[in-house]
């Protein structure tokens, strides 16, 4: 905050605070609850300034970048993300693998189709032993470029992502290019299960995928839509020096005028100045111990409280904020019992920065749930198979999230997700024509698999066995 008084410039960094500090207010005791080994207290007080806001002039206009009064199909929607260049691609380099790999002299490697190709991604249903065939030789990357990449294996050249590059940077094009996001923004991680024997694989105690692979995710605030990600590679010397809580929001933040919503394990004093020089406003919660945190005045209750004072503190929260004042007349309302035992219904005062941060951090978590409902995860042996079923993931959801956009903007009502993924495979299976029998066998397994996955299993191996 500015200590003269005056309105400073978000980029004078030599009088203006960066950080809007949220705590219980001053003159309450609850301990040690607010104070660390070795600070001092200030008395100083400051007055709490509003932040300058930033100017949001997005180079695109917020939203989906389509025709918003066009007809749009889900399968069209879908090969947005799934381009032809992205299939051919990924037809070619399967081909490739499939003849080297997957050939034998008791039933030789005939090449995959587009239309086969097309059918396999229908939900990843398909009759029999060409749906095996193709899920044996699928490969995202080519043969020659595996080789490049392994001879530079044990060397700071050496690509860990090298057999997932070619879709995995085509997918991250492809969210950017069909969707331009609001002025809030969220970035939080997202775990792909995985029990892969490969170096960056990762394990989180705390987090429901205990093992798997670390995605950073910056989504938009409004709707969960997956604007950027990248997958974290483990320790590497590409690195900033600074941490991997900073290098993660530096590499996904590099437009300005937003305001960027995180949890506290990337929140600091020291990213937060860096995204203010690119007009990156910020908010998150924050660690105590984190390099830079303020050394604030004791939360104890004055010296003349009277006898028996005391203060219960369920949970304390800390914000850094760059948006927001201190304090504000917010309210939200909520249910307490009155003197009667009756519960009704009161206005308590919030500050603005939680409020805020609760309403613009679900976008991640949205995005999560919105995958975790219907997602085509498989288990597999190859990691590098894992990230195609999430890449697919991700195209299916964000096609879904233009779908209702588009809807919504024509005052029309959206399908549901699993009404949306019905009709989407239906598509797909209908540019896979190979005759009425396999179609029906489709329909069946589809409607199996939605409303029994056991009698779907059963079902695919029936019909296995009778190839």
């Amino acid at each position: 905050m500015n200590n003269s008084g005056s309105q400073p410039s978000p980029r004078d960094y030599t009088h203006w605070d960066l950080n809007t500090w949220v705590s219980p207010p001053f003159g309450l005791r609850t301990g040690e609850a607010f104070r660390m080994r070795g600070e001092t207290s200030s008395k100083n007080k400051r007055p709490d300034i509003t932040p300058p806001q930033p100017a949001f002039r997005p180079s695109r206009t917020p939203g989906a970048q389509l025709i918003m009064s066009a007809a749009y199909s889900a399968v069209e929607l879908f090969q947005l993300f799934f381009t032809a260049e992205m299939l051919q691609t990924l037809l070619d380099n399967s081909n490739e693998h499939g003849r080297a790999h997957c050939s034998r002299p008791s039933r030789p490697w005939t090449d995959i189709t587009m239309q086969d190709m097309l059918g396999f991604l229908s939900v990843l249903v398909m009759s029999g032993r060409k749906w095996l065939g193709i899920l044996n030789a699928l490969h995202l990357s080519s043969a020659a470029e595996d080789s490049v990449n392994e001879a530079k294996r044990e060397t700071p050249e050496f690509d860990r992502l090298g057999k997932i590059k070619p879709l995995y940077m085509e997918m991250r094009d492809a969210c950017r290019r069909n969707y331009h996001p609001h002025q809030h923004i969220g970035i939080d991680e997202r775990m792909v299960a995985s029990k892969a024997r490969v170096i960056f694989k990762q394990y989180m105690k705390d987090k429901p995928v205990r093992w798997g692979f670390t995605l950073f995710v910056l989504a938009d605030s409004r709707n969960g839509y997956t604007w950027d990600f990248f997958v974290y590679e483990g320790k590497t010397d590409h690195t900033s020096g600074k941490g991997l809580s900073y290098d993660a929001v530096t590499k996904l933040t590099n437009t300005s005028g937003y305001k960027l919503f995180m949890d506290n394990f990337y929140t600091s004093p020291t990213p937060f100045q860096d995204l203010m020089q690119q007009s990156i406003w910020a908010c998150g919660t924050i660690r105590k111990n984190r390099l830079g945190y303020p050394k604030t005045t004791d939360n104890a209750l004055a010296p003349r409280a009277p006898r028996g004072t005391i203060r219960w503190l369920r949970t304390n929260v800390f914000l850094c904020s760059t948006i927001h004042t201190a304090h504000s007349s917010n309210t939200i309302t909520r249910k307490v019992k009155d003197s009667s035992g009756r519960w009704t219904q009161k206005d308590i005062p919030i500050p603005l920065a939680i409020k805020e941060y609760n309403q613009c951090m679900e976008g991640v978590d949205v995005s999560d749930a919105l995958i975790g409902y219907y997602q085509v995860l498989h288990k597999t042996r190859k990691w590098y198979k894992t990230f195609f079923y999430h890449f697919l993931d991700i195209a299916v959801v964000n096609t879904f999230i233009l779908h209702k956009e588009l809807h919504t903007a024509k005052g029309q009502v959206p399908m549901c997700q699993k009404a949306f993924r019905e009709t989407l495979a239906d598509q797909l299976m209908q540019l896979y024509t190979q005759g009425g029998l396999e179609f029906a066998v489709f329909y069946c397994f589809f409607k199996h698999y939605f409303e029994n996955k056991k009698a779907f299993i059963k079902i695919v191996t029936f019909f296995l066995h009778a190839q």
